[in-house]
């Protein structure tokens, strides 16, 4: 059990201090951006596709910012891919026409039937597409008017590139502590990770939304396909692996709303982790095989294996106390190992430090980086809370069985004031709170027998085990119970003819 729970620490502490090597690669090459190259002679055609699945509360929104994006009207394609199931059909289909009356070319693409979820949508849409380019915004984003006059370019000049990604920023980072801890998180994954991982020719990711892709990369790649949740993942990496180049514009924001629910939350980061596992699954002997220099298939297994942490997390936890009371009142390896493990968990939060610092310059007011990094410990305890949630999502994708594509549900949450709580689709809490409040006691006697026996060096992680899951655990309760699940728009759907577009 000793060198078991070695190597469990030896490989978790493997992902914190390869989150320090990326920052400084980051240090290194954050001033290696990519100069703007000029406007096209000709801007070359774009379809822009918004895939929609029951968002009554943002899609309206949705469609009224890709409408008045500034691109050559010939020169742009809106689809709304819908799938919904209630009035967002409804909803989207009055603003397809309201814009359509005003000459934009847009329409809607209403399947009745959600074959391969997202990644279905957006393989049948491809097909009525006529854009040299295509464009993906998720339900939850605002992209900016001057959103594709800043990225067509780079494609535009360079024909070997295949995607562009940008910044995802932040509708409703001040909403809360929890959608202030999420913004730190992708703020460093953004600025930091993305940066250094594209502009070190590392594999990197294509993020499902707020980018732009080169028709010709999709179809050549091998297109959209539905066997992971991941479909944005899986198709950036077959992109890279057959030759096409992707580009980050870390520059270049487009803001989204991040979810306010707890239960939510969890439910993106379980599906992320299904999917990036079942990438690993799906590309990972091909990334190790691929012609790249050793580092750049090393940092795309660690890349698409990240959440494997998880499980890992919850074995440390589970190994901990029968090493502790074997142990009685000696040291052993478990007191180096848990030594090696705290160095190794400085590297995430200095990641964090560092994205805040370049996006926020001034350390000092309501708005400095020092004051957004007083969400570190929410953060912290939402990362070791949620692992037994992933954990579960982890074992699903390693299983190779077919996932279901739950969705995040959004809320139009922008302000301090909104509520979320009477909307649509706010969840009822998980059963599996039972098992991280368990996990949460589990932790708490951990550190009784590791006190007791002198083993203080074990106290401060079980510690963040107890109140990480006991957070998330019981506020996952706490807005289950406040949940009211009644609607504020009471719309009758209206049909859309099967196919229109």
């Amino acid at each position: 059990m000793v060198w078991l729970h070695a190597l469990v620490a030896l490989w978790l502490a493997l992902y914190g201090a390869n989150a320090l090597f990326t920052t400084l690669v980051y240090l290194r090459r954050r001033r290696q951006a990519p100069p703007p190259p000029p406007a096209p002679a000709a801007w070359p055609r774009v379809t822009v596709q918004l895939p929609v699945f029951n968002e009554l509360h943002v899609v309206e929104r949705l469609i009224d910012a890709v409408a008045s994006l500034d691109y050559p009207r010939n020169s742009l394609q809106i689809q709304v891919l819908d799938d919904s199931t209630d009035e967002t059909t409804a909803l989207a289909l009055a603003r397809v026409e309201h814009y359509r009356r005003q000459g934009v070319d847009i329409g809607l693409l209403h399947r009745t039937e959600r074959t391969g979820y997202k990644a279905g949508a957006l393989a049948e849409a491809l097909a009525r597409a006529n854009g040299e380019l295509i464009a993906i915004f998720d339900a939850d984003f605002v992209p900016p008017p001057d959103f594709l006059r800043r990225t067509v370019p780079y494609l535009a000049a360079d024909p070997g590139l295949g995607f562009v990604q940008t910044r995802w920023g932040h509708l409703n980072a001040d909403y809360s502590p929890l959608t202030r801890a999420q913004t730190l998180a992708l703020d460093g994954h953004f600025v930091v990770e993305q940066t250094a991982r594209q502009r070190s020719g590392w594999f990197f990711g294509f993020n499902g939304t707020a980018g732009l892709w080169r028709r010709a990369c999709i179809e050549a790649a091998g297109g959209w396909q539905a066997d992971t949740l991941c479909e944005d993942l899986d198709l950036s990496y077959r992109a890279q692996l057959g030759g096409w180049r992707g580009l980050y514009l870390p520059d270049v924001v487009a803001p989204a709303e991040v979810p306010p629910q707890l239960a939510a939350y969890r439910r993106q980061q379980a599906r992320w982790a299904t999917g990036s596992v079942q990438t690993l699954r799906k590309l990972g002997s091909r990334v190790l095989a691929a012609p790249r220099p050793l580092l750049t298939r090393v940092q795309g297994l660690l890349h698409l294996s990240a959440y494997l942490c998880h499980p890992l997390m919850v074995a440390l936890l589970l190994l901990t106390l029968p090493l502790l009371v074997a142990a009685g009142d000696q040291r052993g390896p478990l007191h180096w190992l848990m030594a090696y493990l705290g160095f190794a968990t400085a590297g995430p939060p200095l990641l964090f430090a560092v994205a805040q610092r370049e996006l926020r310059p001034q350390p000092w007011g309501r708005q400095g980086w020092l004051a957004r990094m007083a969400s570190l410990p929410v953060l912290m305890l939402l990362g070791t809370g949620v692992a037994l949630s992933n954990t579960v999502a982890v074992l699903r994708g390693l299983s190779g069985r077919p996932s279901t594509f739950r969705r995040t549900p959004k809320f139009r949450v922008e302000r301090r004031e909104d509520a979320w709580q009477d909307k649509r689709y706010a969840l009822p809490a998980d059963p599996i709170v039972l098992g991280e409040l368990a996990l949460a006691a589990y932790a708490l006697l951990t550190v009784i027998v590791a006190v007791d026996r002198g083993h203080l060096y074990a106290a401060p992680f079980m510690l963040l085990y107890a109140a990480g899951f006991g957070m998330v655990g019981g506020v996952t309760l706490w807005q289950g119970r406040r949940r009211r699940p009644t609607s504020r728009r009471h719309l009758r759907h209206r049909p859309v003819p099967q196919g229109r577009a």
